[in-house]
């Protein structure tokens, strides 16, 4: 991953204006995989111009998609053949939802070879939910060396009970039945909004999988998909992102192109804190001007609040006075921001897991992102510190956020990315 200019941040003003969402890049990764199952070109809607989107773009260019920019968030995907059935592991070891891939080769060629999936470097985050669901429905799998090898010998069938929940493993799933002419059962299944949208997109390539947005999802194989064209979903996460930053600068800060249903977690608990937020439509108006107080919070699957917005409500915590506590059931190692938000004049233990945080005054520092929602966490403190700070890891930042420095400028914040920051020149 090559290393990208730091970011100078300034902070201690509040965010003003209006603030575009954009696309969601966690529901648009397993799309352009999706969009291998059929023969026909696809055109996307809504792609954000991020580096894990390259990424995903690079695999499946390698497995034989010819993409081509139609506009400044629209792709057109066409795989009219497949001529590889073999992930290239330098791009598949840059980010974990590489590996649906994997379920997408198997549907089309019967056979995919695909290395074990890289990404943020926080916890143990296993496949094995992945591999169980394709051998109880027909895949024979080895695994040698960290890389897999699935073969199909005819259409997927039967059901899988998955021992917890998990959107990857879901999707995977999915896509491995997609195509064929039996019928497979997936039972304890992510109810998640990304699954939502690929079984959408699928479906309107004239896929037949019922329940999506349910525990129980069930796929009737298809002979083959059509072409079509498609929107992606919001980014429920940069949403959910930026309604924390305009909390933790005491802002009152308009968010547009936002699917409000998609944030009920974060918002209960910013309300519960404090946080005004008005709905009008797709936009949002945030008033985090009055007194704040200090909030318990445990991230979970969704319908919950987010893993990935975690690290982030850390950041917000750490400037809320009075003792608050931070939980992860999904991912207890989740703690990168911890040190590097400490650095910054946070009070944050850790025991066992959980956070617990006592609010205080944050000040500027040289700090260093290691994954792309502590990068978050550490923009959303460095907006509300007094003096300037400095991110490095901007590499990772860049995997989730596009454009930062320039649409944090838009609603008034002092940050540029790759030279020193004068304040007096932003001003």
């Amino acid at each position: 991953m090559l290393h990208a200019s730091p970011l100078h941040i300034i902070g201690g003003r509040p965010l003003t204006g209006e603030l575009e969402i954009q696309p969601s890049k966690n529901a648009a990764l397993p799309i352009i995989v999706a969009s291998l199952l059929s023969k026909e070109p696809v055109t996307l809607h809504g792609i954000p111009r991020l580096s894990d989107i390259y990424t995903i773009l690079e695999i499946v260019s390698h497995l034989g998609t010819r993409c081509a920019w139609i506009g400044p968030n629209s792709v057109v995907l066409h795989t009219p053949e497949l001529t590889s059935i073999e992930t290239p592991y330098a791009l598949v070891s840059k980010m974990r939802a590489s590996f649906i891939v994997m379920g997408a080769l198997i549907a089309r060629a019967g056979e995919a070879k695909v290395s074990m999936p890289g990404g943020c470097a926080f916890g143990h985050r296993p496949v094995d939910q992945h591999v169980k669901a394709f051998r109880a429905l027909g895949v024979e799998l080895e695994e040698e060396g960290g890389s897999f090898h699935a073969r199909r010998a005819g259409a997927l069938s039967g059901s899988f009970v998955f021992d917890m929940l998990t959107v990857g493993a879901t999707q995977n799933a999915i896509l491995a039945a997609v195509l064929g002419e039996d019928q497979v059962q997936l039972d304890n299944a992510s109810i998640d909004t990304d699954v939502v949208d690929m079984v959408n997109f699928l479906n309107s390539l004239g896929a037949d999988i019922r329940g999506a947005g349910t525990n129980t999802i069930t796929v009737h194989g298809v002979r083959e998909l059509r072409g079509g064209e498609y929107r992606v979903i919001p980014d429920r996460i940069e949403a959910g992102t930026f309604l924390i930053a305009a909390a933790a600068t005491r802002s009152r800060l308009t968010l547009t192109n936002v699917n409000t249903p998609h944030l009920r977690a974060i918002s209960s608990k910013l309300s519960e804190m404090g946080v005004v937020i008005l709905e009008n439509g797709d936009s949002l108006l945030v008033d985090a001007t009055r007194e704040l107080r200090p909030a318990h919070v445990t991230a979970l699957e969704f319908p919950g609040f987010p893993t990935d917005l975690q690290p982030q409500m850390s950041a917000l915590l750490a400037t809320v006075p009075g003792t608050s506590v931070v939980t992860d059931k999904i991912y207890p190692d989740r703690l990168t921001h911890v040190v590097e938000l400490n650095r910054m004049g946070a009070d944050i233990v850790v025991s066992e897991h959980t956070q617990v945080i006592q609010g205080a005054t944050l000040h500027g520092a040289p700090v260093r992102a290691a994954d792309i929602r502590a990068g978050a966490a550490l923009f959303i403190a460095a907006l509300a510190a007094e003096g300037e700070t400095v991110i490095d890891g901007m590499q990772y930042i860049n995997r989730g956020y596009e454009r930062l420095a320039e649409r944090l400028r838009g609603v008034g914040a002092q940050a540029y990315q790759g030279e020193p920051l004068l304040a007096a020149a932003m001003d």
